[in-house]
């Protein structure tokens, strides 16, 4: 152990207050250990090797005039050089600015547009993205996967780029995202805010040097960033990425060779493992139905001991954030002793605003403020006891970049962000939320109808993939995607097939009526026949079907 780490464990969370403080501390305190690699062994750094990597590329950057401000761009997959990427920016005052791997060609534009990026880092998968207009607006694009210089402008080559040691409230990174309303915003996300979030996560769940973290979700969306990114810096940890798209093969392949002790995912993916897998297999043994109905304990125990296996067996914390989690999923998880954690935030705060931590989660909470948010409920309906969450602190973003209109609308004078989420608190100070203020409809006699409610119930049916609860004309509609071998599309212009998605819509409207109050009754079933578009943190973008016309 280095005389470095010994004099800054102690006071390590009073020093990294900036991701330059960040890369010194770690780079020096965990020199020989390992850092990121691919699963398979393809590619991977220690500590030490990274530092070297980064001096590297910002010298590089530095020679073609990229000074501290500028912004560097990437574009890319999951990949140890990533990190590498974005290393070579902040510790010296460049400002990061990270795009969706899902992102389109416009939207690429766009962001390398708005952003003013000079350089962009980009991987072969996604060179397609990069209009020629694009290309000749910068100065440097350079291939991810190998550091090659793709495209330079020789004019630029003055070696006269200049840096400067980023203080705490200075701009680290801007995220684009258009969330599940439109519109994208580029949030502006200090060091302050993301080392803020680092020390959440230590609070949240204490992690150190032997751990192995698995990457999963984009590196680009704010959740991964600080938690799959950042955090393992803090303590020394190990990021393992996959070489190849995620199939079930590959992350089964990874699970077993990396043995990772830290996952951190959307409810999309354990509801998926949940209902292809878990609930099939329980309703076709005849043992394990008797077992679900008379030993249900020992039952979710032998099953989440499998799950836990499949997982590699190692696995301390399962992390589940970016949208809300079934609440019969997540009962099985915690009757099965599973190790998983909820986390709730935005990008704009960048992320964690509460956390309910191993063997602390409660059905449907996202559990207590993290450490250094300040959490409240504004506009409280003294019946319901429902009001908007609020939140203020160090995780809270500098606005949003060149829009300071959009900014006063969400950040008060006196440093309030108001999340958009509606939520109730219970006595011991858990938020449990109802849904997005925006999304709320207002029924007939003024009662308030939360769809998010209503599809939790719709996605329970046994062969409905996903479900989207809209009105139309007073009434509430929900849009439905079966699993795919529930419906065969190949029928479609057959009697039969609409006899049967007849059937199908009726079966829908008479399990959820049954269920939900008299004011959330649903009226008509639409079934999609294509999934629906989705964020990154695999949310639904609501608001572009709330524009489409009626289908099915």
């Amino acid at each position: 152990m280095s005389s470095y780490y010994r004099r800054f464990t102690t006071n390590r969370e009073a020093y990294v207050t900036t991701l330059a403080r960040l890369f010194e501390y770690s780079t020096a305190a965990f020199g020989s250990r390992a850092l990121s690699r691919f699963s398979d062994g393809s590619l991977a750094y220690s500590y030490s090797a990274f530092r070297l990597k980064c001096m590297e590329l910002s010298h590089m950057l530095s020679r073609f005039g990229i000074s501290a401000g500028d912004r560097v761009a990437v574009l890319s997959q999951n990949h140890p050089n990533w990190t590498v990427a974005m290393f070579s920016c902040v510790p010296f005052g460049r400002v990061f600015v990270p795009i969706l791997p899902d992102s389109s060609e416009s939207e690429v534009s766009n962001i390398l547009s708005h952003s003013g990026a000079k350089v962009l880092f980009i991987s072969q998968r996604h060179l397609h993205k990069l209009s020629e207009e694009c290309r000749g607006r910068l100065t440097l694009v350079i291939d991810l996967e190998n550091f090659e210089i793709i495209k330079r402008e020789d004019a630029a080559f003055t070696c006269e780029g200049w840096l400067k040691e980023p203080q705490p409230d200075d701009l680290a990174a801007i995220i684009y995202t258009s969330g599940t309303s439109g519109n994208a915003k580029g949030v502006m996300l200090s060091h302050r805010n993301l080392c803020q979030n680092i020390i959440a996560s230590y609070h949240a769940q204490k992690t150190n040097a032997r751990d192995r973290w698995l990457s999963l979700l984009p590196m680009s969306h704010t959740y991964e960033m600080a938690i799959g990114v950042l955090y393992p810096l803090y303590v020394g940890g190990c990021v393992y990425y996959l070489p190849k798209p995620p199939t079930p093969s590959v992350l089964l392949g990874a699970m077993r060779k990396v043995h990772p002790t830290i996952i951190c995912a959307v409810p999309l993916i354990i509801e998926k493992i949940f209902k292809s897998s878990i609930r099939p297999t329980i309703d076709k043994s005849r043992i394990l139905s008797w077992m679900e109905k008379n030993m249900p304990w020992l039952l979710c125990r032998l099953v989440g001991s499998k799950l836990k296996k499949s997982f590699g067996g190692k696995v301390k914390f399962f992390g589940i954030g970016g949208s809300k989690l079934d609440p019969a999923v997540e009962e099985f998880l915690l009757k099965a002793h599973f190790p998983y954690a909820i986390g709730y935030g935005l990008t704009e705060t960048a992320p964690l605003i509460t956390a309910a931590r191993v063997g602390k989660t409660c059905v449907g909470s996202i559990g207590l403020p993290v450490v250094g948010a300040e959490v409240d409920l504004w506009d409280v309906n003294p019946e319901t006891g429902e009001g908007e969450i609020v939140v203020r602190g160090d995780n809270v973003m500098l606005g949003y970049y060149k829009d300071p209109e959009r900014t006063r609308s969400v950040i008060t004078d006196d440093g309030w962000f108001h999340t958009g989420d509606l939520a109730v608190r219970d006595a011991k100070g858990r938020y449990f939320i109802k849904g997005r203020k925006g999304n709320m409809i207002v029924g007939p006699s003024g009662e308030n109808i939360y769809p998010e409610e209503i599809e939790q119930v719709i996605n329970n049916i046994s062969g409905v993939n996903e479900s989207l609860v809209l009105e139309r004309e007073g009434k509430l509609v929900a849009l439905i995607k079966f699993d795919d071998d529930v419906i065969n599309w190949n029928q479609e212009q057959e009697d039969k097939f609409f006899e049967s998605l007849q059937a199908r819509k009726k079966a829908v409207l008479d399990y959820v009526n049954k269920r939900v109050g008299a004011h959330s009754k649903v009226s008509d079933v639409e079934v999609q026949k294509e999934p629906f578009e989705k964020t990154a943190s695999q949310k639904i973008r609501r608001f572009l079907y709330n524009k489409k016309d009626k289908k099915q």
